[in-house]
C-alpha cells in the first residue's frame, strides 16, 4: 500500500499538468475605442473626394452594409445613382455608450443654378478593428 503522501503527490502532480499555463490564460486588453478624430479621418479617407474606392468598398465596410448593398440598386455607401463631385464630411459625434460614433456626409453635383446637395449620416462602431464603416442611413 502507498502512503497517503505519495498518492497526493501524485494527484497534485496530475491536476497542475492538466492546468493551463498562466501565459496560456494571459487576456489583453481591448484596444481602446476609436476617438471622434479617429472616426474623421477615417471617413475623410474613405470617401476621398467623389466616393470610396474599389478597395474601400470591399475591405472597409461590415459584412452588414455589404449585404444592404446588393439588395438595393442604388449605392448605399453615397445614398445615390451617380458619383457626387464633392464630398465633404461634417462633424463626428461618438456615443461611448452605444459604442458608436457617426457623422453627417454632404454630396454635391453641379454648379450655380444647377447646383444640389444631399446628406446622409454614416455609423462607425468605435471598437471595429480595424476601422470600419458599420452602417449608412440616407436623410431622404
Amino acid at each position: 500500500m502507498k502512503p497517503l503522501t505519495h498518492i497526493l503527490g501524485a494527484l497534485l502532480v496530475t491536476v497542475l499538468a492538466a492546468a493551463p499555463s498562466a501565459a496560456a490564460t494571459t487576456v489583453t486588453a481591448p484596444a481602446p475605442p476609436h476617438d471622434a478624430a479617429q472616426i474623421r479621418t477615417f471617413l475623410t479617407d474613405f470617401y476621398g473626394h467623389h466616393g470610396p474606392s474599389e478597395a474601400n468598398r470591399y475591405d472597409r465596410i461590415s459584412q452588414a452594409l455589404r449585404d444592404k448593398q446588393q439588395q438595393s440598386d442604388v449605392d448605399v455607401l453615397l445614398c445615390s445613382r451617380s458619383t457626387p463631385e464633392q464630398i465633404e464630411v461634417g462633424a463626428v459625434t461618438v456615443a461611448p455608450g452605444a459604442r458608436v460614433g457617426w457623422a453627417t456626409v454632404t454630396t454635391h453635383w453641379g454648379r450655380g443654378a444647377e447646383a444640389r446637395t444631399d446628406t446622409f449620416t454614416a455609423y462607425v462602431r468605435l471598437d471595429s478593428r480595424p476601422i470600419r464603416l458599420d452602417d449608412v442611413i440616407c436623410a431622404g
